[in-house]
């Protein structure tokens, strides 16, 4: 029997924070997430500080702030040399390591501190084009290839971007699927691993990302399910990005109603499969397991659909920024079923885990540990507020979340948005100009976290508009 509990994180790929059943959600259904959620504590406002893949897997992956790990928006090629990483302190501490699935990081086989990894990142423009022999960044391909016996077999067949919101059922037997394939190997680690130490396993799945290509049973239960319209702010029209496209990989734009439903259903269906696949997997726990388990389940950030006209991700809006997180971890005879009301954020992830397993969490990380959150210890010292942001069309787009507000800073215009997510939790309507009194209070946090920042964000305690923006900070070059 290990001294120390297994541990797995599973990381999903842009899914909504409000994407569960357990949370309310009117159409999608996730009876097996909903489950480890009434095990265990589910974390009604988790965020990505930078909601995009590269950004918040490094907070996800290092524990720090996206001024530490320097990235501070999208970037692909830039090197990934962290020297603590959430992979390496178990490893560091006796854990067998191992990751299946999504990492995105470069160089593409970066092992990032893991003992073994099998990689899947997805259709990647730029790893693509780098790479024309595709075994070489993906185990996936290969096996795909083996198993159909075409030398050509590719997810890409049915010909679907991967960022746009087109749909369809995917094209192969469903064993053959990018998301059973995480899963299955995921599995096969359970059965062959060193029953002598304990685990950390990771398991990122690319989707709910586009392709929108489900299983047909997925994809079908919720294309003719009533589904409530999106929300449109009163201030959508208003925005630099406002400007209508159809084009199906647009970042703004009133699609169809058909296309917003097919796409709705293919981005469903995706979480139902996955829901499935994770029941899977929890029950091979229990055939393989020697010892208690810790399981995270989280998602790198979220997905617009529609919100506001906008589609994808990396603006701070609530279907973007927040994301889900469920903490399970009987071994520590929490209180079940909570729901914990706190920012946390995918920084946080890292120290928590550590914490569960018993570990000393580096002094280096700036994450905390939620445990004390969840055991209801009011005493615990916890950040007053979160702040996000991320480049977006020529700017960097800045915001503060505190759990009841949340306040927008556009570094190219200047312009200010807050909203009152206690009683507007779908951000219809910008209170900027009405609640003055708490615009200067987060106005004050966002000058706090970018005084002294490269760009030049602020000179004389005040915000500075129209500084050149950046991806990466420079000491990342």
């Amino acid at each position: 029997m290990n001294e120390r509990p297994n541990v797995v994180l599973i990381c999903v790929d842009q899914w909504r924070g409000d994407c569960l059943s357990i949370a309310g959600h009117p159409v999608v259904q996730t009876p097996y997430l909903d489950a480890l959620s009434i095990e265990g504590t589910r974390f009604s406002r988790a965020y990505s500080a930078c909601p995009t893949c590269i950004p918040a897997r490094a907070s996800l992956y290092t524990g720090l702030t996206q001024r530490s790990h320097g990235r501070v928006g999208y970037q692909d090629g830039v090197p990934w040399n962290y020297p603590v990483t959430i992979a390496s302190e178990f490893t560091a501490n006796g854990y067998q390591t191992q990751a299946v699935g999504k990492l995105h990081v470069y160089p593409e086989r970066s092992q990032m501190g893991f003992q073994n990894v099998e990689l899947h990142d997805g259709f990647l423009h730029f790893g693509r084009r780098a790479n024309p022999d595709l075994g070489r960044i993906d185990d996936y391909i290969p096996w795909l290839r083996r198993e159909t016996g075409r030398p050509d077999a590719d997810y890409y067949d049915h010909g679907i971007d991967c960022n746009s919101n087109v749909a369809r059922p995917w094209d192969k037997e469903e064993y053959l699927h990018p998301t059973n394939w995480v899963t299955s190997r995921s599995v096969d680690f359970l059965r062959r691993r060193d029953p002598r130490k304990p685990f950390f396993l990771y398991m990122g799945y690319h989707r709910p990302h586009p392709p929108y290509d489900p299983p047909a049973w997925a994809y079908e239960q919720y294309l003719h399910a009533d589904m409530p319209d999106v929300p449109r702010g009163d201030w959508s029209t208003d925005m630099p990005w406002s400007k209508q496209s159809t084009h199906p990989t647009a970042g703004y734009g009133r699609m169809s109603d058909a296309t917003l439903r097919q796409a709705r259903a293919g981005y469903y269906g995706h979480m139902s499969h996955i829901d499935q696949q994770i029941h899977r997997v929890v029950e091979s726990l229990h055939q393989y397991q020697s010892g208690p388990t810790v399981i995270c389940f989280v998602s790198d950030h979220g997905e617009l659909m529609g919100d506001h006209d906008l589609w994808r991700k990396t603006l701070p809006y609530e279907g973007s920024a927040r994301v889900p997180m469920i903490l399970h971890a009987p071994h520590l005879k929490l209180q079940q079923g909570r729901v914990c009301d706190d920012v946390v954020e995918l920084r946080d992830v890292f120290p928590t885990l550590l914490d569960c397993a018993g570990l000393a969490v580096p002094k280096s990380i700036e994450g905390q540990s939620i445990l004390p959150r969840v055991r209801g210890e009011a005493s615990a010292e916890w950040r007053h507020y979160l702040h996000g942001e991320h480049m977006y069309q020529g700017q960097s787009v800045h915001y503060i979340v505190d759990g009841h507000r949340k306040y927008i800073w556009l570094s190219g215009t200047g312009q200010e948005q807050l909203f009152d997510l206690k009683n507007d939790p779908t951000e219809l309507h910008d209170i900027a100009k009405q609640a003055m009194e708490d615009l200067q209070q987060m106005r004050g946090w966002i000058i706090k976290e970018l005084t002294g920042r490269e760009e030049g964000y602020v000179a004389g305690n005040q915000l500075i508009a129209g500084r050149p923006p950046k991806t990466v900070l420079s000491h990342l070059k």
